[in-house]
């Protein structure tokens, strides 16, 4: 690290396992930027702390993961639109007006969908989850004008808290998982069925899929999940989570830097990064 080299941080607990470093550095580098991010492990108990700190340290920016949050978005002195509905940010850029907490996961994920040309503009979409990840995916899809947004959880109170954040938001009744993909355009998975010891598990039912849908899953690790090889032998099209945690990276770099990266060069530097693991 040289005495001129800006500097960015991810923080979290755990962080070790954060693809962030290796997605910004490759975005920081294709731009020409002398800018680096750094992993910060910090505990929670000292996470009302962590953007004074930083501010103090010279930092221009934070990414920010579990279980920070929420305390972040208490901390910081402004907010965007998306991080005050969600009352979570993900995002800090400091400058001379002081710390402004953002939330781009839900517009990454947008974003992604429109990459892979699925454009969510008066789309039926069904969203299996209510948690944290879900949340910030409805906000985003009822500003970019969704047709209808229907939650399945397994709670019906996180379910209802999350189809308020947009106008189009309803809750899935319990059982009525399969009449509402029947009706959907976009089936999205925010749920962590399909990772680690649920590899093999699918959060519903493939058979309720067919060559009309489109079939998200926000777990990047498998990439390819159990639920979008089964969506793929039923016709489906299907979009990976590694779209959402690049785009979203995208629209970070573009706070912090004012510079729009290439998208696929963050990618290629994810899988990268997910071979060695």
């Amino acid at each position: 690290m040289t005495a001129s080299r800006e500097r960015v941080a991810v923080v979290g607990h755990p962080v070790a396992h954060s693809l962030s470093p290796a997605i910004h550095n490759a975005a920081f580098a294709d731009a020409g930027l002398d800018w680096e991010m750094v992993a910060e492990d910090v505990a929670p108990e000292d996470g009302p702390g962590v953007v004074a700190s930083a501010r103090a340290r010279g930092l221009r920016g934070l990414a920010v993961t579990m279980p920070h949050k929420v305390v972040v978005a208490e901390t910081v002195d402004s907010l965007d639109p998306a991080a005050a509905a969600l009352r979570s940010v993900n995002t800090v850029v400091f400058s001379g007006a002081g710390s402004e907490g953002l939330s781009t996961d839900g517009d990454g994920f947008v974003d992604s969908l429109r990459a892979a040309g699925h454009d969510p503009v008066g789309a039926a979409i069904v969203l299996i989850g209510a948690g944290a990840a879900a949340r910030s995916i409805v906000d985003s899809l009822g500003r970019s004008g969704a047709g209808r947004i229907l939650v399945a959880n397994r709670t019906a109170a996180a379910a209802r808290e999350a189809a308020n954040l947009a106008p189009v938001g309803e809750v899935v009744a319990d059982g009525g998982v399969d009449a509402a993909i029947a009706i959907a355009d976009i089936v999205v998975n925010t749920t962590p069925i399909g990772m680690g010891a649920d590899a093999r598990s699918c959060p519903i039912d493939p058979r309720s899929l067919t060559p009309s849908h489109v079939v998200v899953d926000i777990v990047y690790h498998p990439l390819e999940t159990a639920l979008l090889r089964a969506a793929s032998e039923r016709g489906a099209a299907t979009v990976d989570g590694l779209g959402m945690l690049v785009h979203q990276a995208c629209r970070q770099q573009i706070a912090w830097t004012g510079i729009a990266p290439d998208p696929v060069a963050l990618r290629m530097a994810a899988l990268a990064e997910l071979a060695h693991r």
